[in-house]
């Protein structure tokens, strides 16, 4: 009797499987479109089509992503350069982006490696979660990585259409490009990066109201992949730069143990062997013109720093 009843339901269950496979697809390519979520999708959309193909890659988080001006870099090197700066995350799913750049792309020269205070500090939940569900169902990658994170569970990595219920204004975003009242040519980022054209805000103002010191909790499997991430660059003859960009002086001082993350990165480059590059101390550091907040250069800054990094970077690495 369960037999056939088991018999019956999967009967009646497989066209609808069959059907919201296209359905899955369709609604999919049209939220890849979408130019919000800060330009993420851009990004993964290079990717999987093998456009950010380059010989220099930019790796970290939002950090790198308004900081590093690929345009300048490539004027001083004359090599291809993508910044893949993924904005909220640590290493963690920054690791994830380079396992799936490996798929679809030639492997880089140079990897830039944009590090600080929150590169080996991981979230519980996944910011902007919404710039995963095109590209999740049956990834493996994805489904590892994200997985350990609040959010996401089995069902929706590997049952269409699931990771779409309840989401409304995903659905709204992904319709709109269907009807064509937003145009999918409207790019947020550039080769990854966007400058911002902004001014100093009241962001670490508020912060200091809420708490006298801002305590890192290192998590120690993403240090562990930071470290693994190392020696696969070693092994794939991958020249690895680490990067500590410059970062507001008194946000500097807002942080509690901040010295304790700095010795990692330290630790990391002599036991390998690789630069790590520090602009903690750095005159634009201590000029908040060039910052729109503790942690992000504006657009003035990105650039005056981008032109430095990259001065330094073909003397010391490219003439090498």
């Amino acid at each position: 009797m369960m037999k056939k009843f088991l018999k019956k339901l999967f009967l009646f269950a497989l066209p609808l499987m069959v059907l919201s496979i296209p359905l899955d697809i369709m609604l999919s390519n049209y939220l890849k479109k979408s130019n919000n979520y800060n330009g993420e999708m851009e990004v993964m959309n290079d990717i999987y089509s093998g456009k950010a193909s380059c010989d220099i890659a930019i790796m970290g988080s939002s950090r790198a992503w308004v900081h590093f001006n690929p345009d300048i870099i490539e004027k001083a090197v004359n090599q291809s350069v993508y910044n893949f700066g993924h904005d909220g995350h640590n290493f963690w799913l920054q690791y994830m982006r380079n396992l799936e750049y490996n798929k679809y792309n030639k492997a880089p020269k140079t990897i830039i490696q944009s590090v600080d205070v929150f590169t080996i500090q991981k979230r519980k939940n996944l910011y902007l979660y919404e710039q995963f569900l095109p590209y999740m169902l049956w990834n493996s990658n994805m489904a590892k990585y994200t997985s350990t994170y609040e959010g996401y569970d089995f069902f929706d990595y590997y049952i269409p259409l699931v990771r779409y219920c309840g989401e409304k204004e995903v659905l709204k975003e992904a319709y709109s490009y269907w009807k064509g009242t937003k145009n999918p040519n409207d790019k947020t980022r550039t080769k990854g990066y966007a400058g911002r054209d902004k001014k100093w805000n009241s962001d670490l103002k508020k912060a200091t109201v809420k708490k006298e010191k801002y305590t890192i909790s290192i998590d120690k499997p993403s240090e562990e992949l930071l470290e693994k991430f190392i020696i696969e660059c070693n092994k794939n003859n991958i020249n690895l730069i680490l990067v500590y960009t410059p970062e507001y002086i008194d946000g500097q001082k807002f942080v509690k143990d901040r010295d304790k993350v700095i010795n990692v990165y330290k630790k990391l480059s002599k036991k390998y062997a690789i630069p790590f590059w520090d602009y903690s101390s750095d005159s634009i550091s201590f000029n908040k013109d060039y910052f729109y907040n503790a942690n992000h250069l504006n657009k003035t800054g990105s650039n005056l720093f981008t032109t430095k990094f990259a001065e330094r970077f073909k003397k010391e690495i490219t003439t090498k």
